[in-house]
C-alpha cells in the first residue's frame, strides 16, 4: 500500500511537471522589446522599402499637410508594405542603439497604421475601423487597442507602441511629431522615412512644421487654439498650460512666438479626425 502510495505520488509530481513545461510563458510587458539596448551599436535597419512607399504615395500640399494616395497605394503599393512589415517583425530591437530602436518604432508605427487603413479602404475616418480591443476600443473607435503586430513573441497594439514604448521609454514629446494616425489633424506622415543617423533632425523638422501650421497653433484674435494633442498629451509638454505655450515658443517661428508670449494662455484645443486622403478636401 505504501509503494502504491508512492508511485501515486511520483506519478502525480510527473505530470504536474510536464503540465508547468508546457504552460504557456506568462504575458510579457510590451516594454521588454526594448529592454535593452547597445548604445555602440553600429547596426542598421534597412527601411528602404518604406522610404520608397512614402516617396511614391504621400504627397506633400501647398497648405502644408501632407495627404496620402490611398487609392494608388492600396493599388500598387500595399503587396510591398505587407513585405516591408514582415521584414519588421523579424528584428531584435535590443541589438540596436536607442536612435535606431526609435527608428524602428516609429517606422513600424506609421507603417502598419497605413496597412490597417489600407486594408479597409475606402473609410472617412480612422475611427471608423474597429479590429476590435475591448468595450473603451468599442467606445472610442479606431484601431489602436488591438493587437496588431509581433515583436520578439511579443504581440503588440498601436497604442502599445506609442504610449507603453515610446512615451514610457525615451521620454520625448517630439514622440507626437513621429506617430501619425492616418487623420488631417495629426502631425504630417513624412514623406520620406525616419532613421537613427537623422533623427534628430527629422524629430526637429516635423516639430517645427506642425507648431507652425494651423492644425498645432491658430490665433484668432486675442485667443490661442491649439491641437488637443498638447491637451491629450499635456503631461509630456511640461503638465500645464504654461509648459505647453514654452514647448510652442520653442518650435514657432518669430511672429507666432511673439503673439503667444504676449496672449500667454490656450483658449481651446480641437482636432481634425478625417482622414488624410488626398481625396479629402480642405482642412484646418
Amino acid at each position: 500500500m505504501q509503494k502504491l502510495e508512492q508511485i501515486s505520488s511520483l506519478m502525480l509530481t510527473l505530470v504536474v511537471s510536464i503540465l508547468a513545461l508546457s504552460a504557456p510563458a506568462a504575458a510579457k510587458s510590451p516594454r521588454d522589446i526594448v529592454s535593452r539596448h547597445d548604445r555602440n551599436s553600429t547596426v542598421t535597419v534597412d527601411h528602404a522599402g518604406w522610404d520608397r512607399l512614402l516617396s511614391q504615395f504621400v504627397k506633400p500640399g501647398a497648405d502644408g499637410l501632407n495627404r496620402v494616395d490611398y487609392a494608388a497605394f492600396k493599388a500598387r503599393g500595399h503587396d510591398q508594405l505587407k513585405t516591408y512589415l514582415l521584414s519588421m517583425g523579424r528584428i531584435d530591437p535590443r541589438v540596436l542603439n536607442r536612435n535606431e530602436q526609435f527608428a524602428y518604432l516609429a517606422n513600424l508605427y506609421n507603417a502598419k497604421t497605413i496597412d490597417i487603413v489600407l486594408d479597409h479602404y475606402p473609410v472617412r475616418s480612422i475611427k471608423d475601423i474597429s479590429l476590435g480591443g475591448g468595450l473603451f476600443a468599442a467606445f472610442t473607435g479606431g484601431p489602436w487597442k488591438a493587437k496588431v503586430v509581433s515583436i520578439n513573441g511579443v504581440s503588440l497594439s498601436l497604442d502599445d507602441i506609442e504610449h507603453e514604448i515610446l512615451r514610457k521609454v525615451y521620454w520625448d514629446p517630439r514622440v507626437h511629431y513621429a506617430v501619425n494616425c492616418a487623420s488631417i489633424g495629426c502631425p504630417n506622415l513624412g514623406s520620406r522615412a525616419f532613421s537613427g543617423a537623422k533623427l534628430d533632425v527629422l524629430l526637429e523638422s516635423a516639430a517645427r512644421d506642425f507648431v507652425n501650421s494651423p492644425r498645432g497653433v491658430r490665433i484668432q484674435g486675442d485667443r490661442v487654439m491649439v491641437s488637443s494633442i498638447y491637451e491629450w498629451f499635456k503631461a509630456d509638454f511640461g503638465g500645464n498650460d504654461t509648459g505647453v505655450l514654452r514647448h510652442l515658443m520653442k518650435y514657432a517661428e518669430p511672429l507666432l512666438a511673439a503673439k503667444l508670449k504676449s496672449i500667454g494662455a490656450i483658449a481651446n484645443h480641437d482636432y481634425d479626425w478625417r482622414l488624410n486622403d488626398i481625396k479629402t478636401a480642405g482642412g484646418l
